[in-house]
């Protein structure tokens, strides 16, 4: 079944409710660069913190790295990224826009949206060249060739560059992995489809190292329990499904590679928001030969060195946070009521807002209660107070930001302690005593 296209809505709720802006908005804005605002640095952490929670903390045989963003300028002569990191580009003499030469089919005409570049009268597109996605920039005092250095474009490389610090600081053995959460930085061509692809990301990347002969079997492992956490963290199954790379689109190193995508709906459909990939020796083979150390491990119980094989799994975390907000939205018919309303399903675990408290009026001591439950709750999840309109707005607004449960205090609480409590999806009502308020809200929100 075709998914609706909802990015247009969706741009215009994470502006009005704060998840998402454009940087440097007031200035016309810095294209496709993305600020995130209260609710949607809340909501991508929560992302994150699954993402490491399931990766490293779980685990007993991955532990975590945070790598600089600046790096030494071989590494990325090593990893190939200053010589094959490119994109053919091709610009309109006429209108001056740029595009990716093998991407012209997805591009539009900026004076004729229905056609494609070139295809107008009065395109005049260049040859094209090559385009290297690295921004650069100069470490020191002086603007000289010797302190060039990149932004890195992706953070895999301060991994596999560590991989010896790590594996013996720790004492870990082959086979285990190392996971990084952490900007990275492509100077793309052609972005755009919100956050789906942007100047400045995060990546949330996890390097597994095996003795070579075991790095399909632990390919295939990967593969499941990557599929398994996108599951896990509310994404629809029949929104969900994996692509394997053709012998065409592998990369050179690659031995395996399966991108698990997500359906945006719309003209966008499915597109990749992770890939595993059974990169083989290609990377710690590489900065051995470019650093000259050796980069291999050292089998003590079989008395043998190998250079490790690599699987990565690697996640984009503003591609899932736009997947998951994708797949939350939705819009429905209220019984009794004219208008409508717009619901974010977010899972509960990711949910920016865990609860709503609210005094149905602004007297009788309602305020006052309701707000010593906001304080009682506080410690243990995030909460929101809000005592302005209806009690019918209120719950609209908290719906539109995926808030599981509202909390309305009453006439009836002032005398007995009890609380309405209001389920975001099936909009029953649970009438609960506060002094059993916080264990049945952390029941309902484990469940």
């Amino acid at each position: 079944m075709a998914q609706p296209d909802v990015m247009d809505k969706l741009v215009s709720l994470c502006k009005r409710r704060g998840f998402i802006f454009q940087s440097s908005e007031i200035y016309g804005g810095t294209g496709s660069v993305w600020d995130y605002g209260p609710l949607g640095v809340e909501l991508k952490r929560n992302i994150k913190d699954h993402w490491w929670n399931a990766m490293v903390r779980s685990r007993d045989d991955v532990v975590g790295l945070d790598a600089a963003i600046l790096m030494h300028p071989r590494v990325w002569e090593a990893s190939g990224h200053v010589g094959g990191f490119v994109d053919p580009l091709v610009d309109c003499k006429t209108c001056k826009g740029r595009f990716r030469a093998d991407k012209l089919e997805d591009a539009r005409c900026p004076q004729k949206p229905s056609k494609q570049p070139g295809q107008h009268d009065a395109c005049q597109l260049t040859e094209p060249r090559q385009f290297n996605l690295m921004f650069k920039t100069f470490m020191g005092p002086l603007e000289e060739s010797a302190s060039t250095v990149y932004l890195r474009p992706e953070t895999a490389q301060g991994i596999f560059v560590n991989f010896l610090n790590v594996q013996q600081s720790t004492r870990q053995k082959v086979p285990f992995g190392i996971a990084q959460i952490g900007k990275a930085f492509r100077n793309e061509i052609t972005p755009g489809n919100f956050i789906f692809r942007t100047r400045e990301f995060e990546q949330m990347e996890m390097q597994f190292f095996v003795e070579p002969g075991s790095d399909m079997e632990w390919f295939e492992q990967w593969k499941a329990a990557r599929m398994k956490w996108h599951l896990d963290i509310g994404l629809s199954p029949e929104r969900l499904q994996f692509h394997q790379h053709g012998a065409g689109e592998l990369a050179h190193y690659a031995r395996a590679a399966f991108d698990v995508t997500f359906d945006f709906g719309g003209t966008l459909g499915f597109q990749e928001i992770e890939g595993i990939h059974n990169r083989g020796d290609f990377d710690l083979t590489q900065h051995q030969n470019f650093s000259s150390k050796k980069l291999e491990y050292f089998d003590q119980p079989n008395n043998k060195r190998y250079v490790p094989y690599v699987v990565e799994t690697s996640v984009g975390a503003d591609r899932v946070t736009l997947a998951v907000l994708v797949n939350a939205y939705r819009e429905e018919s209220v019984e009794g009521e004219d208008e409508g309303r717009v619901v974010l399903g977010l899972h509960s675990s990711l949910a920016p807002i865990k609860a709503a408290v609210f005094p149905l009026t602004r007297k009788d001591g309602q305020p006052e209660m309701a707000r010593r439950i906001v304080e009682d709750l506080r410690p243990v999840m995030a909460v929101d107070y809000d005592e302005t309109g209806s009690i019918g707005k209120r719950y609209r607004r908290q719906d539109e930001v995926g808030t599981p449960y509202c909390i309305t205090v009453d006439p009836q609480s002032i005398t007995d302690e009890s609380v309405t409590v209001r389920d975001r999806d099936s909009l029953a009502q649970d009438r609960v005593n506060t002094s059993q308020l916080k264990s049945y809200l952390a029941g309902k929100l484990a469940g």
